[in-house]
């Protein structure tokens, strides 16, 4: 029960964080790459915080965390970042709602887990809460399809570190808060690399802006991590997944002016959350 909580906290954090990205987005005129890099710096503070109060400093195999720290939030946040300013939050937390789709091909295909009927049914309700999205139209000017490739970008890397952190976490004996400040931390220096390698103008003051999105994301990867040290990803998953609710219900009750949600894509999310929890029951 206390992985199945976790994971539900995860997911409204994380939903609460893609709404605030997308004000921060809309406030400043940073670039998002560099918004991505103020908002795990801030989510690396709250994990280092948990850390230190959890005072549990055994770091055998700590090293591993750190490398799947280059994924997400690493690759995976800035990714996101690009997502949410081209396509918007709601569009893009159903997006990465089909994460769980992701998690089972890399299971099937490099784990070699057998196909179950439910899992095949889960995933045909995926497929098909992607296609109404994807076909969506009445979608705002502001929606752009790119930020769907970005958002499913940074899905099939959430998938992966899923798996990985689940992996490592597996008869670790390195604390759910030290692990999520060593993956935060190397996700802040492999998001710096970007911001000097694409030569994007360096600024302290946009950090104002996405704090709140920062502290959001760092409560949300405590409570991940938590989930992925008590359960298995087969249920943590789906249930991180509902961020993609969460996303679309926040965005409808404070961007209504600007994310249009219409019913085609709150059945897409539907669809998409259902699918996800299928998996979840036979995987």
């Amino acid at each position: 029960m206390d992985a199945v909580f976790l994971a539900l906290s995860s997911a409204a954090l994380f939903g609460g964080m893609t709404v605030a990205l997308r004000t921060a987005l809309a406030g400043s005129d940073a670039s998002a790459e560099l918004g991505a890099l103020w908002t795990v710096a801030t989510a690396f503070l709250v994990v280092a915080v948990s850390a230190v109060v959890r005072s549990d400093w055994d770091t055998h195999g700590l090293w591993a965390f750190g490398l799947a720290g280059i994924l997400g939030p690493g690759l995976s946040q800035t990714l996101f970042t690009l997502g949410v300013r081209e396509a918007g939050p709601a569009r893009a937390s159903v997006t990465v709602g089909t994460a769980p789709l992701f998690s089972v091909a890399i299971a099937l295909v490099f784990l070699g887990e057998p196909v179950i009927a439910g899992v095949l049914a889960g995933a045909v309700l995926i497929v098909a809460g992607g296609i109404l999205l994807v076909g969506e139209r009445e979608r705002p000017l502001h929606v752009r399809r790119i930020g769907l490739v970005y958002a499913l970008g940074a899905t099939v890397v959430f998938a992966t570190r899923d798996n990985v952190v689940r992996a490592l976490a597996t008869g670790s004996s390195v604390s759910p808060e030290l692990a999520a400040a060593v993956t935060v931390g190397s996700g802040v220096l492999v998001i710096a690399v970007w911001v000097a390698l694409a030569r994007r103008p360096f600024a302290f003051a946009p950090l104002r802006f996405y704090a709140r999105p920062g502290l959001l994301f760092g409560l949300s990867y405590v409570c991940l991590f938590e989930a992925f040290y008590r359960g298995r990803v087969t249920v943590v998953s789906p249930l991180v997944a509902t961020e993609s609710l969460w996303g679309v219900g926040l965005s409808a009750l404070f961007l209504r002016r600007v994310e249009v949600v219409g019913s085609r894509l709150v059945l897409g999310a539907l669809l998409i959350v259902s699918g996800g929890v299928l998996i979840g029951v036979y995987r």
